[in-house]
């Protein structure tokens, strides 16, 4: 036999449900409204914009420049721009070589710069300009000369060809490179003089200059002491003394000098 429910029995529970229903779309709705309040409120406050802005690695410039090419300011908003857009804007400035870019709490944007490192300095005749790793010169004013200085090297595929090979070349060596001067010859047979600060001076290939440089330590070692002169490097290697060169240095009475004047 089946059982007969009265349709009156159902009502409340129906009221109930629908009462429920209306509560859940109620406080759903409410949520959404106070989430977009507080977005308002927030957005209009002074904690969604930038009030720090800290750059780290700067070298080769001031760190205010590379807020300046940031394009970035205080009291800008903070979602006005994506971390990857200002990476990709610093990254495409010839000196640096890596950015990275973090939004920190609410309000501070960190930048950290990695530039290129300095490898020497372009001779331009009476003036000079900082070379990087990638063959960079920068267009600054040089006031200090603390690194090896290079000489007719004013096409960038030679500069690119010549600083490859002072990467190649171990830290003992290139600290005694003093200069560096392009004679003659195309990309594959350009002979260069690099002068030492140990007072040798050596003839070489460039193409093969990190590869014959490496030899440079052990010829020194076999000379002997205060004995100085050319290593010629450009097919096998050779020394040839001053001496042997020029003749053996001539002295000067300087006093008997200056008496004939």
């Amino acid at each position: 036999m089946n059982k007969v429910i009265d349709i009156e029995e159902r009502i409340p529970t129906l009221r109930e449900r629908r009462r429920k229903r209306t509560n859940r779309k109620f406080a759903a709705l409410l949520l959404i409204f106070l989430i977009l309040l507080a977005v308002l409120l927030y957005s209009q406050s002074k904690y969604s914009k930038i009030q720090n802005i800290s750059i780290n690695g700067a070298a080769l410039f001031e760190p205010e420049y590379y807020q300046k090419a940031s394009g970035l300011e205080t009291e800008d908003s903070m979602w006005s721009f994506t971390e990857k857009s200002i990476e990709q804007q610093l990254a495409s400035l010839e000196w640096v070589k890596e950015v990275s870019v973090t939004k920190e709490w609410l309000t501070d944007v960190e930048l950290v710069i990695e530039e290129h490192e300095p490898i020497g300095y372009l001779d331009l005749g009476n003036t000079y300009q900082l070379v990087l790793e990638n063959g960079f010169a920068m267009e600054k004013a040089v006031s200090v000369i603390d690194g090896p200085i290079f000489s007719n090297f004013e096409n960038e595929k030679m500069r690119e060809q010549l600083v490859l090979q002072l990467a190649d070349t171990s830290p003992e060596v290139y600290n005694l490179i003093s200069q560096v001067i392009l004679e003659q010859g195309d990309r594959e047979t350009a002979f260069v003089t690099v002068y030492m600060n140990d007072g040798n001076e050596v003839k070489a290939i460039l193409s093969t200059l990190a590869e014959k440089l490496a030899y440079y330590p052990s010829v020194i070692a076999q000379l002997p002491k205060g004995q100085k002169g050319v290593v010629d490097m450009e097919v096998g290697i050779f020394f040839r003394s001053y001496e042997d060169m020029y003749g053996p240095p001539r002295e000067v009475n300087v006093e008997d000098e200056s008496a004939a004047e």
